[in-house]
């Protein structure tokens, strides 16, 4: 996913879509214009076309295989399931 990142936005152009703000901040008005300023950047180069709409989407995608460590070992266990009865099959 790191390449995928580095073709889409090879110059780190790109801005990130800013998380929401805290819950304590709310009352800091200088935090809040500032948060407002970058999030309404993102917004515009992401309206500004469908190619550059693209990029922000693929460079914002996560690992599709960044899974719970639950889940990663459920799926390894189940391949390695599948591959020695696929082997001990092949023997009889």
């Amino acid at each position: 996913m790191k390449a995928v990142h580095w073709v889409v936005d090879p110059a780190g152009t790109l801005p990130a879509l800013p998380p929401p703000l805290p819950p304590g901040l709310g009352d800091n008005g200088e935090a809040v214009a500032e948060h407002d300023a970058i999030e309404a950047e993102y917004y515009r180069l992401y309206n500004s076309s469908a190619f550059t709409r693209w990029r922000m989407r693929v460079k914002g995608a996560d690992d599709p295989f960044n899974l719970d460590p639950t889940t990663t070992r459920q799926l390894l266990v189940a391949a390695i399931a599948v591959l020695w009865l696929y082997r001990f099959r092949k023997r009889s």
